[in-house]
């Protein structure tokens, strides 16, 4: 899994019985993407000339990069090519918008399955969102069932959010469809700001935005977005929250602030926005599980505790699935099921007219 922060490659080694039913992660590998790599495939987040050309050679180089980190993780378990059925391969979104221009939109991932294939002599499942946007779904997010498999409880509503680039909640409750939506940013202005202030890729723990103060009114500006009141479900990506839309409220609300207050209310927002979902679409719920790169940082996490008082906000470590395997996981989840033809898409949460196997598969 390569998300919309855009820093690198999560790849988990999953195990499942001949029925389906999980067993676990049997090895994990993290692959930062070189300086140059995630450069390309930032610059494709917006128009450019040669567009076509730049994304054909970034998904080549992502699908190297993709066969990298698959032969570290066989090693790591000891493992080799044979002794795997399928890799889930996403790639990695550089436009989302579903149910726009034609009615029906699209979703595209760079991604070159048919080079990891040949890289790796293993089965790829990949273009796993389309099918959804094509039956009038959002694409996304396509984690939550999983969640329900991994995270589920029968005496309890759960909630979980995965804050990647993106935050995207998840809402488990006992006897209930599984429900769930993209909250809106997560970490992708936070990234941005820190590398564009400090030259690092991002805020290491949090620690520059816990020194910051929070500014109220640009706060009030970032919260007052449109997509933030909007009913699911929905989805968004960087062609709505991006640094021309951080422009533009820091515009609007006239402010001056040092970069580091910006910062802290740029985390502020991110803690107010998945808080307030979690209040107004899972009351019910005990627990809100955090994973993404986002549970690694203690300012963000400590903000959600003091927005959520009485909740008990944990890192999904805590329930047997490190933070940064999850959403890794949750993509072998889907491959399986692909190579099983069993639908994986959940109307209630992307709003498609059903279920949908989801993905394509490229033979080795």
């Amino acid at each position: 899994m390569s998300g919309t922060s855009v820093d690198g490659i999560d790849a988990a080694l999953c195990q499942f019985t001949p029925q389906g039913d999980w067993r676990g992660v049997e090895a994990h590998v993290s692959l930062p993407f070189d300086s140059e790599l995630r450069a390309r495939l930032q610059a494709l987040q917006s128009s450019g000339p040669d567009e076509l050309h730049r994304a054909a050679l970034a998904g080549n180089a992502l699908a190297r990069t993709y066969a990298a980190a698959c032969s570290q993780l066989l090693a790591s378990a000891r493992l080799s090519a044979p002794d795997v059925a399928a890799i889930g391969a996403h790639g990695q979104t550089v436009r989302h918008q579903p149910g726009l221009h034609d009615g029906t939109g699209y979703t595209l991932q760079v991604n070159q399955p048919a080079l990891l294939a040949e890289l790796t002599g293993i089965d790829v499942v990949a273009d796993l969102r389309s099918r959804d946007v094509a039956a009038g779904g959002q694409g996304a997010p396509l984690v939550p069932p999983f969640h329900r498999v991994v995270f589920g409880r029968a005496d309890a509503t759960v909630a979980v959010v995965n804050i990647g680039g993106i935050s995207n909640l998840t809402i488990l409750a006992p006897g209930q469809p599984t429900r769930g939506f993209d909250c809106g940013p997560g970490n992708t202005l936070l990234d941005a700001w820190c590398q564009r202030h400090l030259g690092q890729a991002f805020d290491n723990n949090g620690a520059w935005s816990a020194s910051g103060q929070v500014h109220q009114g640009l706060l009030s500006t970032l919260l007052g977005d449109a997509y933030f009141a909007a009913a699911p479900p929905k989805s968004t990506g960087r062609d709505h929250f991006n640094a021309d839309w951080l422009a533009s409220a820091l515009d609007r609300c006239g402010t001056s602030s040092a970069p580091v207050d910006v910062q802290a209310t740029l985390c502020e927002a991110t803690a107010a926005v998945i808080a307030n979902d979690v209040r107004g679409h899972a009351p019910a719920a005990i627990e809100l599980l955090v994973c993404g790169g986002g549970a690694l940082n203690a300012d963000l996490m400590d903000r959600l505790h003091s927005r959520l008082p009485g909740l008990q906000v944990v890192s999904s470590a805590v329930r047997g699935l490190p933070p940064l395997q999850v959403e890794a996981a949750a993509f072998a989840w889907l491959a399986r099921m692909c190579c099983h033809r069993q639908p994986a898409g959940k109307a209630a949460v992307t709003g498609a007219r059903g279920a949908r196997i989801l993905g394509a598969i490229y033979p080795a």
